[in-house]
């Protein structure tokens, strides 16, 4: 007998999931209701014809998918990574301004350095991490819960600064029988001795076409598929720029696939510099911005 879904107990109150706010919520509203679950759902992330053509593309960069080999991946779970590379609706998912509007609350924080005895106050930026097509299957298992700023080893602790906002849209529907992604209510605000557990885990239950925003520190794994169907979500972190991609972009996306792109995903994806000059190129003994490597007629002595 498969098992329901039932509203869990946490800290002490009935929690039944994440928010759903509309694509058109303030962004006040979407950083309060990230700043005390962790996550939150945004319905109609992508609009019909969007999500229409996101589909098509989908089905075709999956027929080369290969399937996951461990517990982590997923044995019966594709993944495909470098995503711009196989569907425009990409670039439109890092163009949202409610994933950019969060990104830079949690990311472009003032951060004061000292130059001899003068303290000057840099602001850093933000870059694509990682992007992928993630295709549960059924009877897939839930994968373990993790924070994806663990890539860097991320520490947790009073007033600690987030390291990446992801993203996960839903392609086909998310529920919490086919394996919606399972989130942690609060566990962003958690140190670094305090162990998820499943039962805190709630199902991410949305549409096609929605998308689910959280931070780096907080809690969250694909869930078991106990469906009848696949279940297929696209998935991107935006994080901070003096941090190494965790995906490596310039192997991933060279440059002569790279001048295919539009200058803002090229950035995004790292050819440019995180202030003060993380990232640059030594071109005729300047510092100079990666992304001049990608103009027209650029010579890299």
């Amino acid at each position: 007998m498969k098992e329901q879904f039932r509203p869990h107990i946490f800290e002490g109150a009935i929690v039944a999931g994440l928010t759903t706010l509309e694509a058109s919520a303030p962004l006040d509203d979407v950083i309060a209701h990230i700043e005390r679950d962790g996550g939150v759902i945004i319905r109609d992330y992508f609009d019909g014809e969007t999500l229409k053509e996101a589909r098509a593309e989908t089905d075709a960069a999956l027929e080369t998918a290969a399937w996951g080999q461990d517990d982590f991946s997923g044995q019966r779970t594709k993944r495909l990574y470098g995503v711009f590379k196989h569907a425009t609706y990409a670039a439109t998912a890092a163009r949202h301004p409610i994933y950019n509007g969060v990104a830079a609350h949690y990311l472009e924080r003032t951060r004061p350095i000292l130059l001899g005895e003068d303290q000057v106050e840099m602001v850093p930026n933000y870059q694509i991490g990682v992007t992928s097509i993630i295709d549960i299957h059924p009877g897939e298992g839930a994968q373990p819960l993790h924070r994806d700023d663990s890539v860097w080893q991320w520490r947790h602790h009073d007033g600690y600064n987030q390291a990446r906002v992801q993203l996960m849209v839903a392609i086909t529907d998310f529920t919490a029988e086919n394996g919606g992604t399972m989130v942690v209510p609060g566990s962003h605000r958690w140190d670094d001795t305090r162990a998820p557990k499943i039962g805190e885990a709630l199902p991410t239950e949305m549409a096609a076409g929605s998308a689910l925003i959280w931070v780096g520190g907080t809690y969250h794994g694909g869930g078991t598929n106990n469906s009848d169907s696949n279940r297929i979500g696209f998935t991107m972190g935006l994080d901070l720029g003096f941090l190494r991609q965790e995906e490596n972009a310039f192997l991933t996306y060279p440059p002569e696939i790279a001048r295919t792109f539009d200058e803002d995903i090229q950035k995004l994806l790292g050819y440019s510099t995180c202030p003060p000059s993380t990232g640059f190129v030594g071109h005729e003994g300047m510092m100079a911005d990666p992304i001049f490597l990608l103009k027209e007629g650029a010579d890299a002595k």
